[in-house]
């Protein structure tokens, strides 16, 4: 019996009464499980020869009309959802760079029926002291990173951003070496100066596109590393 079998078997077990009226509308959530399964398949990059990196942030875009119908069981429906992505995961021997979520949304430019599914690779941040994040941190801070959602204090004299324990700043992407990149920052008279180091990382580091070994950065700089994009902002260049 396959996944998507398995699947709609364990749903019919729970849905019953008004959960099961609501999935008479036009979209099914088995159509839904085959979607998010072949988004997996099609965004999966290779690490290794038996390792890939899969997405693990999904959106379902659905018309109003099925939004609203489905909007009340939508936690139960992406639980089931979840689950059915890890066994398949497992079975294709993919990796997930952090936490699984899916997530319903409301389009109005969908119609009843047709729904879109979008996804991203974002692996989860974990700062080594476990403080600098808060909102007194990030406020005081000259300069801030913002990666995967989150802003993360820069202040002198740096950080180093890594998988490792041994990172200031460890991400959860498998494309990311042990200690890969350090942010250096300097005062100066009137201000601080910030400059990006690769340190001998496997994957290398890329800046607004371009590959790097260490470069002076500036407000809005993209930087990637592995699968996770890092922008350096300047809290003063607004003001």
């Amino acid at each position: 019996m396959g996944v998507l079998q398995r699947f709609e078997q364990r749903l019919e077990q729970l849905v019953t009464g008004a959960f099961a009226r609501v999935f008479r509308s036009a979209v099914q959530p088995v159509e839904i499980a085959a979607a998010l399964q072949r988004e997996v398949d099609n965004s999966a990059q290779i690490l290794s020869r038996d390792r890939r990196l899969a997405p693990n942030t999904f959106t379902v875009e659905l018309a109003a009309t099925d939004h609203d119908r489905l909007s009340p069981y939508g936690g139960t429906l992406a639980s089931e959802l979840t689950e059915l992505l890890r066994k398949h995961a497992a079975e294709q021997h993919y990796v997930f760079a952090g936490p699984l979520t899916i997530e319903f949304s409301r389009s109005d430019d969908m119609s009843t029926g047709r729904f879109r599914v979008r996804s991203a690779a974002l692996a989860k941040v974990t700062p080594v002291d476990g403080q600098s994040m808060t909102e007194t941190a990030v406020g005081r801070a000259p300069l801030l990173l913002e990666l995967n959602g989150m802003r993360h204090p820069l202040e002198p004299p740096g950080l180093v951003v890594g998988r490792g324990t041994e990172a200031d700043l460890r991400i959860n992407d498998p494309g990311v070496s042990r200690r890969h990149v350090e942010f250096r920052v300097v005062p100066t008279d009137d201000s601080v100066s910030v400059s990006v180091l690769d340190l001998g990382s496997t994957n290398g580091t890329t800046l607004n596109g371009h590959r790097i070994q260490q470069a002076t950065l500036s407000d809005g700089d993209r930087i990637q590393i592995g699968n996770t994009k890092i922008v350096l902002r300047s809290p003063k260049a607004g003001r």
